[in-house]
């Protein structure tokens, strides 16, 4: 597996090694000793799997307030999505900064989302499914978001229309608003 560190600390992409012959491939995504000799020591407890049908749907952003926050593990078995981090560390070198990166099925990327990022995502594609490991059982007390479009954040979507959202989403408050315990160094 090849780990390539970007220039929000933690966030990771991690590509898997694809074996393949004349009857398809084969890709081993997780596996927990080799994570941990890369490095990644992550307890992952629950899978989540989402399906979004249409082309333009966005999810996000999503956190989980300390102490229930999560490391996120994510991948896309079906279709294409543009993932984003979003830094919301306070006292961060990076706060407020994104990175983005098209994960799909076929270039079978992945992208390790730590405690103290927003994520979410966009889907570039009908029919996408999307697949997370997270070392911490969703808490509904504890979970929160930022807006999608928030101007101080700037994430420049891959979208020429306002994104399909949920109700949750529509309503997120920007990062200078929302509620964040996350200090850089200490709880992330």
């Amino acid at each position: 597996m090849k780990v390539t560190e970007i220039f929000l600390d933690g966030v990771k992409i991690l590509e898997p090694q694809v074996f393949g012959d004349h009857r398809g491939w084969f890709v081993e995504t997780f596996n927990s000793r080799l994570l941990n000799e890369l490095g990644i020591e992550n307890d992952f407890i629950q899978d989540n799997h989402s399906y979004s049908s249409q082309i333009n749907t966005l999810r996000g952003l999503h956190y989980q307030l300390a102490p229930k926050a999560q490391t996120k593990l994510v991948r896309c078995t079906k279709g294409s999505i543009f993932d984003v981090a979003v830094d919301i560390r306070k006292n961060s070198p990076t706060y407020g900064q994104w990175f983005g990166i098209e994960l799909s099925a076929e270039n079978k990327k992945q992208l390790l989302v730590p405690k103290g990022f927003a994520h979410g995502f966009l889907t570039l594609t009908d029919d996408v499914e999307v697949q997370y490991k997270v070392d911490e059982l969703y808490s509904p007390e504890h979970d929160r978001g930022i807006t999608w479009n928030d101007s101080s954040v700037n994430i420049q979507w891959p979208t020429k229309t306002d994104p399909i959202l949920s109700d949750k989403d529509q309503k997120a408050l920007t990062l200078e608003r929302a509620e964040i315990n996350f200090i850089y160094g200490e709880n992330s």
